[in-house]
């Protein structure tokens, strides 16, 4: 089963980052259910090995704390699509539950890969190849929205979806949650 961990936003921020990839007027924007932090992607991974994860995870119990979304990022290559999203910044609170969450995982036997983290929320996902008209409505874009901001998201939880690929795009399944203190 492929799975992740990540922090689920606010239906209310969600709809926001929503209506951000709606005007973006190119790509696909990712639908307000879809609008997550990912604190780990698991990948593939056997649904025995997933329980014994997420048994580990039910005793970690960090506090809650509030990020904020902000700066408009590309990520992945444009030549092969890639991903416009908001970077987040939750200071020391955010990399310790992180580092925490990758910890327990490590102790359940699941390898993770080891790329820098980078938090994130995507918000709309870009074609390989964008034609002149779309580059000027990308632009545009920047411009006028390359500055917003989302101050004070909470997190009071976070969650380990199963992912399903789809082909309208993937589908996340809440598998269980485990609350902030």
């Amino acid at each position: 089963m492929r799975a992740f961990l990540a922090l689920p936003l606010p239906p209310s921020d969600a709809e926001t980052l929503e209506a951000m990839g709606d005007r973006l007027g190119v790509g696909r924007p990712i639908p307000a259910d879809n609008v997550h932090l990912t604190l780990a992607f698991l990948g593939e991974v056997p649904e025995a090995d997933l329980a014994e994860a997420a048994q580990m995870l039910e005793t970690l119990a960090p506090p809650r704390f509030a990020y904020r979304l902000s700066g408009v990022e590309s990520f992945g290559s444009p030549q092969a699509g890639h991903a416009l999203a908001l970077a987040a910044d939750g200071g020391a609170a955010l990399r310790d539950l992180r580092d925490r969450i990758r910890s327990r995982l490590h102790g359940a036997g699941l390898a993770q890969e080891r790329r820098r983290f980078r938090p994130h929320v995507t918000f709309a996902r870009l074609p390989g190849r964008m034609s002149p008209e779309e580059d000027r409505r990308l632009a545009t874009f920047l411009a006028r929205e390359a500055d917003i901001a989302l101050d004070d998201v909470p997190a009071d939880r976070f969650v380990l979806y199963e992912s399903i690929l789809t082909r309208d795009g993937a589908v996340y399944e809440p598998l269980a949650e485990f609350p902030l203190s």
